[in-house]
């Protein structure tokens, strides 16, 4: 009669090492082959660790994903809330408002001013002494006007032997003093140029 031989102690320490679950045990009580890379036994607890760490690089990816949103719509860089973003509009919209008003009295004064500066120049050349058959048009008269009509009409009267400068104020498209034909017409080319 033979008698079975037992398992030294260990082998069935090393058997328990390197198939702690006894798996080889149990396919060969089973009659079948055990191949070890067949093993898919899986602990609810190690597909609970997988699931939750796929849940969190998700979140954290959304998370990032965020946050990039909203330091784009945060209008200032050093804005990290809404709130901040919001106040510092507010700073920025209250220092424009402040702005537009000094720019509107700005425009005013210079709208002012520029009605009072000359604003059109019309010169005409003549010749004073073309009936006595000499000379040329080296005679001027011009014309100088701002917005209102006011200004200055300058005539120079070229001769041979000398040269007249005269210079009369005008008033509302108007002289007190007695205008000369090229001067009229100085001054009237120079109130169309104003249009």
């Amino acid at each position: 009669m033979s008698m079975k031989q037992q398992p030294s102690t260990s082998m069935f320490i090393r058997e328990k090492i390197l198939h702690p679950c006894g798996e080889k045990a149990m396919a060969q009580k089973a009659g079948a082959v055990y191949n070890p890379s067949m093993n898919f036994s899986f602990d609810t607890s190690v597909i609970s660790l997988i699931v939750l760490c796929a849940l969190v690089l998700a979140l954290t990816g959304y998370v990032a994903y965020l946050h990039i949103k909203l330091k784009k719509f945060l209008a200032d860089k050093n804005a990290t809330t809404i709130g901040d973003s919001i106040t510092n509009l507010a700073a920025r919209a209250e220092s424009l408002e402040d702005f537009r008003a000094e720019l509107e009295k700005y425009l005013a004064s210079v709208e002012h001013r520029l009605k009072k500066s000359v604003q059109s120049v019309h010169t005409v050349r003549f010749n004073p002494f073309r009936a006595a058959g000499g000379g040329s048009n080296q005679s001027f008269a011009s014309a100088f006007l701002n917005e209102e009509g006011d200004g200055v009409v300058i005539s120079s009267l070229y001769s041979r032997d000398s040269v007249s400068v005269f210079a009369k104020p005008l008033k509302n498209h108007a002289s007190e003093y007695e205008l000369s034909d090229e001067e009229k017409e100085a001054m009237k080319k120079a109130k169309e140029n104003l249009k």
